[in-house]
């Protein structure tokens, strides 16, 4: 029987793509529920949808990490330009990697699965933070049922693997298969700066599948004589198609490369304000994507001015001096804004 699914319903499944914070995403869910017409084509949706309410209230419920009652959060609340997501198999060094690029206290170890929870930690780069969030390794042998549900928040991901083990193939294609076992899909595109990363696309007809952005990171580079020869062969043989980076945890090898990276793909727009005669606040951007809007900015800085916006002026990298703009008006990186409301 087809869903003949309403228009309500579609804008709040649209609604729920985008959001990225796990209180929206529960609001969201609720509101789909609401709106969804209840027959039978639509049973399994339903079940689908309270299946994740249920679960993201309990999650959100759990006292914060320390608290009496319950273990580490495994919802990451999303915090700075972005939320990165390390993934791999097992005892590739993702923890290490984590505990470098951050700065992070993260248990790491020679050995695999020394990672059991959701590990999150921040990357600075330029005058942003990018959040990376170390995950348990992929493995048939160590089932993480919750890892589905943490990945929703993430906006992209880094692929992990080790060029040296000899099994790094087949590590790589299982990491993947048990990923979309559970509807998250590692691609290699990384979506134009206008859309938003980590999101199913519009009209795939399950609003809970999952495609991440990945960057495929080889790490323990420092044990082969050619790791860029390495990496190109390795792509080659697999056939993947994922951006990769050569780098090692151990010596720091090619790890600055990581968050420049990240930054010029992601899309992240950082946006300054500033009062009329007034110089701009340059000390912290609001972060937005490219394409967002003058609205977008206004609405982040409070959310009455952005109905009562009327213009602003533009000051940017794309040739504005202070020109005025309407709310529509798309921001790039640098620019600083004027708002008038």
């Amino acid at each position: 029987m087809p869903a003949n699914l309403t228009p309500e319903y579609k804008a709040a499944e649209a609604a729920f793509r985008q959001a990225r914070d796990p209180g929206e995403r529960l609001e969201r869910l609720r509101e789909m529920l609401r709106t969804i017409p209840k027959h039978k084509g639509t049973d399994h949706l339903q079940g689908d949808i309270k299946r994740r309410i249920k679960e993201l209230s309990e999650e959100l419920e759990r006292p914060r990490r320390g608290g009496a009652r319950g273990g580490p959060a495994l919802v990451i609340r999303p915090e700075g330009a972005a939320q990165i997501a390390l993934i791999g198999p097992p005892n590739v060094g993702k923890s290490s990697l984590h505990a470098r690029l951050t700065g992070s206290a993260a248990p790491a170890a020679p050995y695999p699965f020394t990672t059991q929870s959701p590990e999150p930690g921040m990357m600075p780069h330029e005058n942003i933070s990018l959040q990376l969030v170390d995950l348990p390794a992929v493995s048939p042998e160590h089932p993480v049922p919750w890892l589905a549900s943490t990945l929703q928040t993430a906006d992209a991901a880094l692929l992990v693997v080790d060029l040296y083990d000899p099994a790094c193939l087949e590590q790589v294609e299982t990491v993947r298969t048990i990923l979309r076992e559970r509807r998250v899909t590692l691609t290699d595109r990384w979506e134009p700066a206008s859309e938003s990363p980590g999101v199913a696309a519009e009209g795939d007809g399950d609003p809970f599948a999952l495609r991440l952005p990945t960057l495929l990171v080889a790490n323990k580079v420092e044990g082969l004589a050619d790791a860029d020869a390495e990496l190109r062969a390795f792509l080659e043989v697999t056939g993947l198609r994922y951006p990769a980076l050569a780098v090692s945890a151990a010596t720091g090898q090619g790890l600055g490369n990581i968050g420049p990276w990240l930054f010029s793909h992601l899309g992240v727009a950082r946006v300054y304000t500033k009062a009329p005669g007034r110089p701009p606040d340059r000390g912290r951007p609001f972060i937005l994507h490219r394409g967002q809007t003058v609205e977008d900015v206004a609405r982040l800085v409070h959310k009455d001015l952005a109905r009562s916006l009327r213009y602003a002026r533009v000051w940017g990298t794309g040739g504005f001096d202070g020109r005025q703009v309407g709310r529509e008006h798309p921001v790039e990186d640098g620019d600083v804004i004027e708002l008038h409301s």
